[in-house]
C-alpha cells in the first residue's frame, strides 16, 4: 500500500473523470471524491473505479478543499490534492512509485509540475510553464488557504520540495467552447472583484508570507501584493504586454494567443471594471 491517498473535487466530471483516474488507477492507492452535486455520469464512473465518494455544497474552491480535506478517514501519511481536469504523467507515476515517507522526513509538502492545455495546445510561455503546484502534502499538516476566495491553494508550514519532472497534466475540455470559458470567468471576475474590495479594506489577509525569492507560492503573494498596487484599468494592459512579450507569450501561436488574451486581458480588465462598479454601487459585503 503506498504511503499517500488521492483527494479529487468533481461536479459533473463524466468527460475529465474517466482519464484522471485511470491515470491514477495503477498506483494502488485510496482514492477519494468530493462532489457537489453531479447530475450526470460522474457518481457512476466513481462506482466503476471503486472511489469512496461524499458529498458537499459548493460555494467556492477554497472552501470545498477545505471541506474534502475534513471529509474522508485517510490513513495515510500524505494527501495528494488533484481536480478532475487534470491527469497524472508516467513521469509524476514513476515518482509516485518510488515515493516513501520515510525518505521525506523533513519536508511536509511536495510542489508538482503542471502543464496546462487550451483547445490542444500547451501553453509553453507566457508563464505558465514551468508552474510549480505544492499538490502533495502531510495529512493534517497542509491545509485549504482561506483567505482566498477564488484563486486555490494548499498551505504547509515547514520544507517543502520540487519534483519539477513530475507533471500533471490540466486540460478542461468544456473550456473548448467559448461561452462555457465566458461565463466560467465572468463568475469568477465576481469572486476576485469581490475578494481585492474586501482586501483594499483590511477584511482579507495574504496568509503566505511574499518572497520574490521564497518557494513558488512566496513568489504569487509577492506578484499578488505587487498587482494590487496598480491602478485599475491600466494594469490589464501592463499585464497582457509583460505577459505576451517579456514572457514571450507570442510564441504560443493563435491558439496560446487567443488564451492570454482572455486570461491575461479580457478577465482581468472585467475584474477592474467590476471592482469599480461595486465600490460605485457599494454593492459588497464588509
Amino acid at each position: 500500500m503506498p504511503d499517500f491517498s488521492f483527494i479529487i473535487l468533481s461536479y459533473n466530471e463524466e468527460l475529465h473523470l474517466p482519464r484522471l483516474l485511470a491515470s491514477i488507477k495503477p498506483l494502488g492507492a485510496d482514492i477519494f471524491v468530493l462532489d457537489s452535486g453531479s447530475t450526470d455520469r460522474t457518481l457512476q464512473i466513481c462506482e466503476e473505479y471503486g472511489v469512496i465518494v461524499a458529498f458537499n455544497k459548493f460555494e467556492n474552491h477554497p472552501k470545498q478543499w477545505h471541506s474534502a480535506l475534513s471529509s474522508f478517514p485517510v490513513t495515510t501519511p500524505w494527501v495528494i490534492g488533484l481536480d478532475s481536469d487534470q491527469i497524472v504523467t508516467e513521469e509524476l507515476q514513476s515518482l509516485l512509485k518510488k515515493f516513501k515517507d520515510a525518505d521525506y522526513t523533513n519536508f511536509n509538502g511536495i510542489y508538482f509540475n503542471r502543464k496546462n492545455f487550451f483547445r490542444g495546445k500547451w501553453l509553453k510561455h507566457g508563464g505558465y510553464y514551468p508552474k510549480y503546484l505544492l499538490k502533495m502534502f502531510r495529512t493534517g499538516v497542509g491545509y485549504s488557504d482561506l483567505n482566498e476566495n477564488m484563486d486555490h491553494r494548499f498551505v504547509v508550514p515547514g520544507n517543502t520540495t520540487i519534483w519539477r519532472n513530475g507533471h500533471i497534466l490540466e486540460e478542461n475540455l468544456k473550456e473548448n467552447e467559448i461561452s462555457f470559458w465566458i461565463a466560467k470567468h465572468n463568475h469568477y471576475s465576481d469572486l476576485v472583484a469581490q475578494e481585492e474590495i474586501e482586501r483594499r479594506h483590511h477584511l482579507r489577509i495574504q496568509t503566505i508570507r511574499p518572497a520574490i525569492l521564497g518557494n513558488p507560492d512566496q513568489r504569487v503573494a509577492f506578484m499578488k501584493s505587487f498587482w494590487w498596487k496598480l491602478p485599475l484599468g491600466l494594469r490589464p494592459f501592463l499585464y497582457f504586454f509583460y505577459r505576451m512579450i517579456f514572457q514571450l507569450g507570442i510564441l504560443d501561436g493563435k491558439t496560446g494567443i487567443l488564451f492570454h488574451f482572455l486570461q491575461g486581458f479580457w478577465f482581468r480588465l472585467i475584474v477592474d471594471v467590476k471592482i469599480k462598479e461595486f465600490k460605485r454601487n457599494n454593492h459588497f459585503k464588509i
